[in-house]
């Protein structure tokens, strides 16, 4: 296919942003100069440290500071991503690296998910927008005036999983001065963001760290059938970004795809900006289909943003691998090749079966080969790759893209970065609490909970007559029209005489119109982490803090010293994988489920959300009498009723606490 020239593509750039803007990935400088190229208004990208997508390739501060210049010049803004969940010891650096970014690289935002970045950056003199990042979860309309008021961001990443109608809810609530960003294009995972632990527990590589492996994407088997249960297709709003554009409040349509080449960024950027600028011409609408169907993504959905015609992001079968099918294997170990339904060129990635296959592999192809040639393989690791394997073309170098590339690249300026002085964040004081200790079990309809219970109508009624006082635990996840329910419930819940409530999401406080005459806790899915987090949620109103269970133990151990909150911690029970909108067609819920490498789980619905449960618990008694020590106050196990025909394994529970967090 001929890369697009006409006037929206790479030889025009706007020297003002247009609403909403193209907000385009970068993990790469070719990737970077993609982006310029197909005419993004806006790209977001990451330093090697600090960033959601820790696989990408991402920049040193020279790359970054040289690309921003370039940028500026064309009136493209940058956006840098510090977007992890920040321990203890890594604030001094993260302010350091701030304070470089604000003399050196002048970024128009920075996109965060962890609260101590505000204070970091307010301390550091940055004066750039701050853009919370939708791993933090905003997902209910009330949400937003306390997002602004609280930390003063200016936009606020919103939810994929959100409808158009919960969009405009959304947008109706924005308060002055914040604006909304929304995705349109790109990988989804199967969890909601900032709620997917899965491969932090499996391993220690957290998705809230940008180290995530990816365990959704796997085939699971149950009951002798074997799917990718998991694995969703990418989304791909198309053509329904007109419907999009009526929302004044969203400021930015945003592509994912920050591991991508620069071939998906070009073709994913210049397909929005004609869909954008000229949707409303079938001639620009056919080229935008036809450029976002040759992107090299996964098959496309709509997800749930029609919500009247919602669709399931899990295809059936192999439909979710990454690429472009270009064909399969041909001939035998020995004689293995590839006969492309397509042209390859010189310089394209291709890859043989899909990354979960012992055999898989990626190749460059080193000559081009024509539509129907053959491409001879050779074994990968001593095997040979089956024969009807298939192969994807992943990502490719057409000569007109890598000659806009090079011109860029002339552009370039000579760029040098002197090193910051060191930076020590100023850390709230820490405070003296009541050295007694609580124990608390929470558990759901009133079963297995002593004095904790997950919020629903079932639990109230259990509570209400047993007049039993209890911690409400409120959801990780709070969709748009669930909100009005959720606060009756709680204003029940206050009149019987609660005896706290444990919010789940910092923003959940604003379901509070008025601060109860008892006390609020801010709950693990917080991933709170660090002082200056948990200095913010304290200015929100909030009494204690219950923090990440993902940390290691040195993060555990010594975050009390610091803390200006009571501190809490989950010490056992069933912790979830993760918590999505969506339960998976292909396999039963309540029955067990395996995984490639034989760990077993199990999923269930509670309200509007699925949980995931891996079939061990959680277990960090043996490390009770040390936490005590350090100064934790209140010791949490979570109860979940697991499904007849589930057995929970006998096998350590401690997550992280012998690893480094990653």
């Amino acid at each position: 296919m001929t890369i697009q020239t006409r006037s929206t593509g790479a030889a025009t750039f706007s020297t003002k942003p247009r609403a909403p803007e193209i907000l385009a990935p970068a993990g790469s400088r070719d990737s970077f100069l993609a982006a310029l190229a197909g005419g993004a208004d806006a790209i977001y990208c990451g330093l090697k440290n600090y960033s959601a997508r820790m696989a990408a390739e991402n920049f040193t501060l020279e790359d970054i500071a040289a690309l921003t210049e370039l940028a500026h010049a064309r009136g493209v803004r940058v956006y840098i991503t510090l977007n992890v969940m920040l321990k203890p010891d890594e604030l001094d650096d993260t302010g350091r690296l701030i304070g470089m970014l604000t003399r050196q690289v002048a970024p128009d935002g920075i996109i965060f998910q962890d609260l101590a970045v505000v204070a970091l950056a307010h301390q550091a003199g940055y004066r750039g927008e701050l853009h919370l990042s939708t791993l933090a979860n905003v997902s209910f309309p009330e949400a937003l005036a306390l997002v602004r008021s609280s930390l003063g961001v200016d936009r606020v990443v919103i939810p994929r999983e959100l409808s158009i109608d919960e969009i405009r809810s959304m947008a109706a609530a924005c308060p002055a001065g914040l604006r909304l960003e929304a995705f349109i294009h790109g990988a989804l995972c199967y969890a909601v963001s900032g709620r997917c632990y899965w491969s932090s527990f499996l391993g220690g590589r957290s998705g809230l760290r940008g180290r995530c492996v990816q365990p959704c994407r796997r085939r699971y088997e149950q009951d002798g059938g074997k799917a990718r249960a998991f694995s969703c297709q990418d989304l791909s709003l198309d053509v329904l970004v007109k419907v999009l554009k009526t929302v004044d409040q969203v400021a930015a349509w945003k592509i994912e795809g920050r591991k991508k080449g620069p071939h998906y960024v070009y073709y994913t950027t210049a397909a929005y900006r004609l869909l954008r600028d000229e949707g409303h011409d079938p001639r620009a609408k056919r080229d935008a289909l036809s450029l976002l169907s040759r992107a090299l993504g996964r098959p496309g959905t709509h997800y749930r943003f029609l919500p009247q015609r919602p669709q399931h992001p899990v295809a059936e079968g192999e439909a979710g691998a990454s690429g472009m099918l270009v064909g399969r294997v041909r001939g035998g170990a020995g004689s293995a090749y590839l006969s492309p339904r397509e042209a390859l060129l010189a310089g394209d990635m291709v890859r043989i079966g899909y990354e979960d296959d012992s055999w898989h592999t990626v190749l460059r192809i080193g000559k081009a080969v024509p539509k129907g040639g053959r491409f001879h393989l050779k074994p990968v690791r001593g095997k040979w790759p089956p024969k009807e394997a298939p192969v994807f073309l992943i990502d490719r170098r057409e000569p007109a893209l890598a000659e806009m590339i090079e011109r860029l690249k002339a552009e370039l300026p000579a760029v040098s970065v002197v090193a910051a002085p060191v930076f020590r964040a100023r850390l709230p004081e820490p405070h003296r609490f009541d050295p007694s200790v609580r124990r608390q079990r929470v558990g759901r309809q009133g079963k297995g909970g002593r004095d904790g219970c997950w919020l629903d109508e079932a639990c109230l009624e259990t509570a209400a007559r047993d007049r039993r006082r209890l911690w409400w635990w409120l959801p990780p996840v709070i969709w748009p029209e669930e909100t009005v329910r959720l606060k009756a419930m709680i204003q029940k819940a206050v009149a019987e005489g609660a005896a706290g409530f444990v919010l789940n999401a910092p923003w959940q406080r604003s379901l509070f119109p008025e601060k109860p005459d008892m006390p609020l806790w801010a709950g693990p899915f917080c991933n709170l982490a660090n002082p200056l987090a948990l200095e913010a949620v304290k200015r929100m109103g909030v009494d204690g803090v219950v923090v990440s269970p993902e940390l290691d133990a040195d993060a555990l151990l010594g975050l009390p010293k610091r803390s200006p909150l009571p501190l809490g911690i989950v010490v056992g029970g069933s912790w979830p994988l993760c918590v999505a909108r969506m339960a998976p067609v292909a396999l039963e819920q309540g029955k067990a489920f395996q995984s490639p490498r034989g760990e077993i789980a199990w999923g269930v619905v509670h309200g509007s959300n699925f949980w995931l449960y891996p079939n061990w618990t959680l277990d960090l008694k043996e490390h009770e009498e040390s936490l005590i020590d350090a100064g934790y106050r209140l010791l949490i196990r979570l109860e979940e009723e697991v499904p007849p025909g589930v057995s929970l394994k006998e096998r350590p529970g401690l997550w992280n606490w012998h690893l480094t967090l990653r």
